[in-house]
């Protein structure tokens, strides 16, 4: 019994320490999980199609500018948001928050989009 009741609150205490970590997000009945760094209430922001072209370069160069490979990183990055409008918030992953540019893969299967 002890064990069991160990075993519980355990759980209880990890699910305690992640679940504040996600914010839920709905669109077209798609269920979205966010990082907490990206409020809730903007993250429509980042869904796929909500940028113009021109919006695309300064996006791709904060999402490059932490890189040690700025120019094929800004080449795929603005072929990817020409493609799916969108570029995913941050320098790294958060790619979930753009579904195109998550799924375009290269012909060996890795991600194509930085």
């Amino acid at each position: 019994m002890e064990t069991k009741l160990a075993l519980f609150l355990s759980l209880l205490l990890v699910v305690a320490l992640v679940l504040p970590d996600l914010a839920v997000g709905e669109k077209a009945g798609a269920l979205v999980m966010h990082p907490k760094g990206v409020d809730p209430k903007m993250w429509f922001k980042f869904s796929e199609g909500s940028l113009r072209p021109q919006e695309c370069a300064p996006r791709c160069t904060g999402r490059c500018s932490r890189t040690s490979f700025k120019k094929p990183c800004m080449f795929f990055c603005q072929k990817c948001c020409a493609k799916c409008l969108c570029v995913p918030p941050g320098t790294y992953g958060n790619k979930q928050l753009c579904p195109c540019y998550n799924n375009w893969k290269t012909k060996e299967g890795g991600p194509k989009c930085p």
